[in-house]
């Protein structure tokens, strides 16, 4: 697959709805979910849907008048570039030191604590 590029914020907003949608997507679709919310203009998210497909994270067809939009990267492999660059950039790949910051920040329960371990047990097996 390649080095998936980062996406800015509002563009991975967009993706996020693409993902949680049957494809294909239209801008309507986008502007339900997402862009009136934001209070974004039709011609803003054409603009970011446009930007998508030109990345390569979305390919486009017209039917008509209607232009519709498919996935060409999965949910799963973008969060996992964004991981392994978030881990290399803030924790030299380190687990141990992501679990530490996370557990700093944000203390675990003992039910989570408990799903943890077991979850690593099974890995492991």
């Amino acid at each position: 697959m390649g080095n998936i590029k980062k996406l800015p914020d509002a563009e991975f907003e967009i993706m996020k709805v693409v993902w949680e949608n049957e494809p294909p997507i239209t801008s309507a679709i986008v502007m339900d979910k997402l862009g009136n919310r934001r209070k974004w203009t039709a011609p803003t998210v054409l603009t970011l849907l446009r930007r998508l497909v030109e990345r390569g994270f979305l390919k486009t067809e017209k039917i008509g008048k209607e232009r519709t939009y498919y996935p060409l990267i999965s949910k799963e492999a973008y969060l996992e570039s964004e991981t392994k660059n978030f881990m290399k950039q803030y924790h030299k790949n380190s687990f141990l030191s992501f679990v530490n910051t996370l557990y700093n920040t944000n203390q675990p329960t003992e039910e989570e604590l408990n799903e943890l371990l077991k979850w690593a047990k099974e890995r492991r097996e």
